[in-house]
């Protein structure tokens, strides 16, 4: 792990077969259709199959679980970068009498996992998640890019504030998580789970699988909305 760079991994987030039960689920469903990016279909920029498991009742279990694991990491992420947090909102918390203080890195360091996650669902919403397949020696997502970019007029979007990604499988080459400024490549892991900034700073790119195919669940961490945050 590198110190500073705002890349982390977690291992074993989620066990192997819950990640194989997924592969098995995304290929029964035939529910796949080709990714997209932010301008549309274009597989010269990104060749995969994609399905939005989100807001369908027969995934609802496993987005839950996959949503679990993501605020186990979260949590330990803003344990290690509290920033994350405090830098962009004046946040405040009570004491055991009642009492408002303003949220500092000390403060938040000292909080219980339970509290710490009670503010954290406070501030920011889990985006819909994703399954990916790329298939070997030929899908991939070789265009830099990021992840926060002006798009839709609801700027859901310019909401993004991490994002996340589950590896779903190994066993083949390639296929890392190379991100350009940092100089950094993150090899997957069956169940590791990858945390990173979605700005300019982590611009990014999914390197293609070669010997066989690379699935992953994939998302974002996004702000609440304005008025859920200050009410309006």
């Amino acid at each position: 792990m590198s110190a500073g760079d705002f890349i982390e991994v977690y291992p074993d987030a989620l066990d192997a077969a819950f990640c194989g039960r997924l592969i098995d689920a995304f290929e029964r469903s035939g529910a796949a259709t080709p990714g997209r990016v932010g301008s549309g279909v274009m597989p010269e920029l990104k060749d995969s199959a994609d399905l939005t498991i989100s807001g369908r009742p027969e995934w609802q279990e496993a987005e839950g679980r996959l949503n679990a694991a993501m605020l186990r990491g979260l949590l330990a992420y803003i344990r290690r970068y509290p920033h994350t947090l405090i830098a962009p909102l004046m946040l405040e918390t009570a004491d055991a009498d009642g009492r408002r203080h303003r949220l500092t890195p000390e403060r938040l360091q000292a909080m219980t996992d339970e509290a710490l996650a009670e503010v954290v669902r406070a501030v920011f919403r889990p985006g819909a998640i994703n399954l990916q397949r790329y298939t070997a020696d030929r899908g991939g997502y070789p265009y830099w890019h990021c992840e926060l970019y002006p798009r839709d007029r609801g700027a859901e979007t310019l909401h993004r504030h991490l994002l996340w990604t589950v590896y779903l499988n190994d066993g083949f080459g390639e296929g890392e998580t190379e991100f350009l400024y940092q100089q950094r490549r993150i090899a997957p892991k069956t169940g590791s789970l990858l945390i990173a900034p979605a700005a300019f700073t982590h611009t990014h790119r999914g390197n293609r699988p070669k010997g066989g195919d690379k699935y992953i669940a994939t998302s974002w961490i996004l702000f609440q909305r304005a008025e859920a945050l200050f009410g309006g």
